[in-house]
């Protein structure tokens, strides 16, 4: 590809997200889906202006990476904290349901074999993070005690996904399914979780004392997004998402990250509001190309939508994504109702995590089109469609105020 054709692809790529965003918000409608649809519009399924090339694909992965930065460095530890084990049990239900379903509809009501059953399964695991949470933001629900859980679950369910994704690849290559690389693989993801955020909150310091050094300007953004993509660079190294490093990065600066080094570093909230500030024009600017690539990369050309076969899949498997992803909110045995639905619905789109098992599928030849297409449809509804129910239930269901809440509003 010549490197004129990808400066006009992302001319193009960056005003119809602007615009199709804008268009979006100003109907109500939370903008995420306006650049969905600009990528649907442009992409293969209409227009065909754009392509996803890999160039668009990088630049996507990096727009990911910010989104979750962000999400890290606005999230409430605290509040995270409290909710306990609750991201644990909704991510074990997440991935659990949705992956016993599908592969009970694949194996044995269409008779597809265990690989392809196993592959359906995953392709129904993961969580889309980016399009939950940029969701929850245009809602402004980012701080809720919803968006704590949903936030946990979906990293979680991601990091099981990767795992999945792994033993699948192995499974096709025609190799025996080892567990103790499985195992090894879980440990350094958890160890990278542990370990890099300490390291970035070191980091944070020593560029917080250099700034007022430097003589030339730009040295926050410029060392912070250097330090996101070499964490982002790590995660994969040790078998995780890329996207984990920008979120490691973002919750070791968020004000309400503790580390017992915390006394010796010396971070003021100050500081990280301003890396806040100075980060958001970056984050803006490359997240509406992540979210045109997931339309970009849906093709509903290659759909045919006259065969009764495509249709029975498709629906059956996302009925059996739906009611995975609600039934895992519904294991918050002792929350209220309100809360039940809410981190249900929060968790039900697939976008990208969805389309990386199916595409698994196709490279490698493990399912043909007719079944590539039929998750497709699961992945474009649940992805499409999702954003529309979760801003109904917010509007239509308001959060009920807790009592005590409401009696001492009553006596004030």
């Amino acid at each position: 590809m010549e490197i004129d054709s990808f400066f006009l692809q992302l001319v193009i790529i960056l005003l119809a997200a602007r615009f199709f965003g804008e268009l979006a918000a100003k109907f109500k409608i939370p903008s995420v889906l306006g650049e969905l649809l600009a990528g649907i519009i442009l992409g293969p399924s209409l227009l065909h202006i754009l392509e996803p090339t890999d160039f668009i694909k990088i630049m996507a992965e990096i727009g990911i990476i910010m989104l979750l930065f962000e999400v890290g460095l606005e999230t409430d530890f605290n509040r995270l904290k409290q909710t306990g084990a609750k991201p644990f049990i909704v991510a074990l239900g997440g991935v659990i349901i949705p992956l016993l379903l599908g592969f009970s509809i694949s194996y044995y009501l269409f008779e597809f074999s265990l690989l392809i059953s196993l592959l359906v399964g995953c392709t129904l695991t993961a969580t889309s993070i980016g399009i939950t949470v940029r969701v929850l933001n245009d809602l402004k629900r980012q701080s809720g005690s919803e968006t704590q859980i949903v936030l946990g679950a979906a990293v979680i369910d991601d990091i099981i996904g990767i795992i999945l994704l792994s033993v699948i690849y192995e499974f096709s290559l025609g190799k025996e399914i080892n567990v103790l690389d499985i195992g090894k693989i879980a440990l350094f993801i958890i160890l990278f979780l542990i370990i890099a955020p300490v390291t970035v909150k070191i980091l944070s310091s020593i560029i917080r004392y250099y700034e007022d050094k430097s003589e030339i300007p730009g040295l926050v953004p410029g060392t912070i997004v250097a330090v996101i993509l070499f964490f982002s660079w790590l995660a994969h190294q040790v078998g995780a998402p890329e996207l984990l490093g920008g979120f490691a990065a973002g919750l070791a600066l968020s004000p309400q990250f503790f580390t017992p080094l915390n006394k010796f570093l010396q971070i003021d909230h100050h500081f990280t509001h301003h890396i806040e500030k100075q980060m958001k024009p970056i984050v803006y600017l490359f997240c509406p190309i992540f979210f045109m690539t997931v339309g970009l990369s849906l093709n509903l050309r290659e759909i045919d939508w006259h065969s009764s076969f495509i249709w029975l899949v498709s629906i059956s498997l996302t009925l059996a994504a739906i009611i995975g992803k609600l039934a895992s909110g519904f294991l918050l045995l002792k929350d209220s109702s309100w809360m039940k639905w809410g981190v249900g619905i929060a968790m039900i789109p697939r976008g990208e995590v969805g389309l990386i098992f199916a595409e698994l599928g196709r490279e490698n030849k493990i399912i043909g089109n007719d079944l590539y297409a039929a998750l497709l449809i699961v992945i474009a509804v649940t992805t499409l469609v999702t954003p529309f129910v979760m801003r109904y239930f917010y509007q239509t269901f308001p959060e009920p105020v807790p009592p005590k809440k409401a009696e001492n509003a009553v006596q004030g």
